[in-house]
């Protein structure tokens, strides 16, 4: 048995420039696990606490040195002589050192780092790769929770949600819906649904650039993010680079939306600044995507209403639920109470899971179970705010998730999970 000998925290920088927390454990043998905790720009009301210095002659306020403190202080020496295969343990030790509801003593953010960092030397001490290590925790919440056993797969390799045209938080707030993604569900493998991927990213850079729009201006996540006329003209640039890259849509290669709608909520109307400050009420938006699922290889649509349009919500399902996914990002803040709610209310069908949203890996796992034993999918997701850490590539194979969700092909913070998931195919073959 290997036990943490040693804990170490430092401030480094995410994808935007913008502080984060790294954690690093030594472990009694003196090997090294580490881990880095993203943060997002588009985030719901529910989501745990991001701690800031709020220091505004360091990084605008942004710096992150009382978590790295908060690390080196508090929790190191709670830490410290556990076995680190032991997650549920370390992650019930971090709740008790910040029992809030939303991490507001410590900060989701100090405890995740914790938590992954110990989830990676679990995977050390346990001689496996790190997938393959986040499996077995995953398999052991899935079997505590009674999900039914063939909802319990073996690790796989998840269908990819690849961000195509950036709009809202992501990109200055060029268009209202903030994500145009693309699937490609007919290809064989994932290796080929990645070249496939940039091949239709290539081209809708060309069409852009043809059309006169910023065919190279990108957006956090690397997604294009050009000033269109219309959030309808997004999705006919998208399906126009899969028909140039000799795909067929609908077929080949499908649609998602990530619409974010609590961004442009304003008070009972959905305000559409991309198209001349129309405003929409929750029938008429939910009208809006039904129309475009019917006149487009639409799938999945992420946040379609606002976070707490419960009422909206259950008619989108209503209507849309039986033929598209219906994803919850900020509706749900991968947060157990709030799915079992969308349970309960029968609202949506799909959970999107950002551990940082919650705060601990456990936590994460449990809100996963929880989905899964009532026949929600789980989509794994970046945020916007990212950085070199792969671990999410490792977690969406490992609990064998419907879909992962990263952002665009390029951005090297966004290859580093991409490329992830290319050697984990590999270990699956040959496992």
């Amino acid at each position: 048995m290997s036990t943490i000998r040693h804990l170490q925290a430092r401030e480094v920088l995410d994808s935007r420039g913008k502080p984060t927390v790294e954690c690093e454990i030594t472990l009694e043998d003196g090997r090294l696990a580490r881990a880095i905790v993203p943060s997002g720009a588009s985030t719901g009301r529910a989501e745990a606490h991001e701690l800031r210095d709020q220091d505004p002659l360091r990084y605008d306020g942004d710096g992150t040195l009382r978590a790295v403190q908060y690390l080196r202080e508090t929790i190191a020496p709670a830490l410290i002589g556990i076995d680190p295969t032991k997650q549920s343990l370390v992650d019930q030790t971090l709740l008790q050192l910040d029992d809030s509801p939303q991490k507001t003593m410590l900060g989701g953010n100090t405890l995740l780092a914790a938590s992954l960092a110990t989830a990676h030397a679990g995977a050390l001490a346990q001689n496996l790769p790190l997938f393959a290590w986040l499996a077995k925790l995953w398999q052991a919440e899935a079997t505590r929770q009674q999900v039914p056993a063939d909802r319990i797969l073996s690790p796989r390799m998840p269908l990819p949600m690849i961000n195509m045209i950036s709009g809202g938080k992501h990109a200055g707030g060029n268009l209202d819906f903030q994500d145009i993604l693309i699937q490609p569900v007919g290809a064989p493998d994932y290796r080929t649904g990645l070249e496939w991927t940039v091949r239709v990213y290539r081209r809708l850079g060309e069409l852009l650039t043809a059309a006169g729009y910023e065919g190279r201006l990108v957006g956090d996540e690397g997604g294009y993010g050009p000033r269109l006329p219309s959030n309808r003209a997004a999705v006919e640039f998208v399906l126009q680079a899969i028909e140039h890259a000799k795909l067929r849509p609908g077929e080949d290669v499908n649609l998602a939306l990530d619409v974010a709608a609590t961004h442009f909520l304003r008070g009972e109307t959905y305000h559409l600044a991309a198209e001349q400050g129309r405003g929409l009420t929750p029938a008429e938006m939910i009208d809006r995507l039904e129309t475009w699922t019917s006149e487009f290889p639409i799938v999945s649509i992420e946040d379609g209403l606002a976070e707490d349009d419960w009422s909206g919500w259950q008619s989108l399902t209503t209507r849309l639920g039986a033929r598209v996914r219906l994803v919850g990002d900020d509706l749900f803040a991968t947060n157990e109470v709030r799915v079992a709610r969308g349970i309960r209310e029968e609202v949506a069908n799909a959970v999107l899971i950002k551990v940082n949203q919650i705060g601990t890996l456990s936590e994460a796992l449990a809100t996963m179970a929880l989905a899964r034993r009532h026949g929600y999918a789980c989509i794994v997701s970046a945020r916007s705010g990212e950085t070199e850490d792969s671990t999410l590539a490792d977690l969406a194979v490992a609990t064998a998730a419907e879909g992962v969700k990263i952002g665009s092909v390029v951005r090297s913070e966004r290859l580093a999970k991409y490329n992830q998931l290319l050697r984990i195919e590999d270990q699956i073959a040959t496992r």
